[in-house]
């Protein structure tokens, strides 16, 4: 259970599973989690790809087991978590990575692909929007004025209960993923969801996706609740060296739905990229 320190900076918590033969030096794809979640949101996927990649899950700043940043204000910008992003890299000693990210998970890694060049070998995103749209916003308030009164006066726990039905997962999805899911992600702190929505809710990664050299893969829902046409239309028109994949589903939380199929793909991706074979 690896942990970054840092003076002045918070604490970085991060998962490291690696399968993979020990005499090998393995390449390394890192899973980002999105907005309220962390890194034990990836569980589903770690048997898929930690055979034959290491594997390193980060909990965003403030989430999970990684620390609170103290004060809040202007903590949790891009360049904060771009900055947490290259920390951790250079903990575990990994130079270029496999990057893939669900949701904000994924804004964060179209930003860093096109910051951080030389540390991508490819960008894999799910369900990732390009910025958070009018509609998103304003679908997400549950009877409150904004997404961030809603956060405060419903709680982490009740949001993600009223955000995950219909939107996240469908009626007949399994109880017990929806019950560890809304307790998984009512255990984040409610200001530090405000400071991160604060951040996103004006960010876009429209200026840098011509910036992104390295390959880039797109897996995304065919009528998601978050990710609509036009975004779509926006990578394919920016985004130099793209492959997408669409799923027939109107639900966001195709990393939780369907684990297999989504880690199957990021897992050939990347071994296409780096002339590996996996399967055995």
């Amino acid at each position: 259970m690896p942990y970054v320190k840092r003076p002045s900076e918070p604490t970085l918590h991060y998962e490291l599973d690696d399968y993979t033969d020990p005499w090998k030096n393995a390449p390394v794809i890192l899973l980002q989690h999105g907005f309220s979640r962390n890194a034990r949101f990836w569980y589903s996927w770690v048997p898929y790809l930690s055979r034959f990649y290491r594997v390193i899950r980060p909990d965003l700043r403030g989430l999970g087991l990684s620390e609170r940043p103290t004060p809040l204000e202007n903590a949790m910008g891009a360049q904060n978590y771009l900055s947490d992003l290259i920390a951790i890299l250079d903990h575990a000693g990994v130079e270029k990575v496999h990057f893939c990210g669900e949701s904000l998970g994924g804004v964060l890694g179209l930003l860093f692909a096109a910051q951080h060049p030389q540390r991508v070998r490819t960008l894999s995103l799910i369900s990732a929007p390009v910025y958070i749209s009018d509609h998103d916003k304003t679908s997400t308030t549950y009877g409150h004025g904004s997404r961030i009164e809603a956060l405060r006066k419903m709680g982490a726990r009740a949001w993600a209960l009223a955000s995950n039905s219909g939107r996240r997962f469908p009626a007949e999805a399994d109880p017990g993923l929806l019950q560890w899911y809304v307790d998984e992600m009512g255990k984040a702190d409610v200001e530090t969801l405000v400071a991160m929505f604060s951040w996103v809710s004006s960010a876009t990664t429209v200026p840098h996706l011509a910036s992104i050299t390295a390959p880039v893969m797109g897996i995304y829902p065919t009528q998601g609740p978050i990710t609509d046409e036009t975004q779509i239309a926006l990578l394919k028109e920016h985004v130099k060296n793209l492959r997408l994949i669409r799923i027939a589903s109107q639900y966001h939380a195709l990393q939780n739905l369907m684990p297999a199929t989504c880690a199957d793909q990021v897992l050939h991706f990347a071994a296409e990229c780096d002339g590996l074979v996996c399967h055995e």
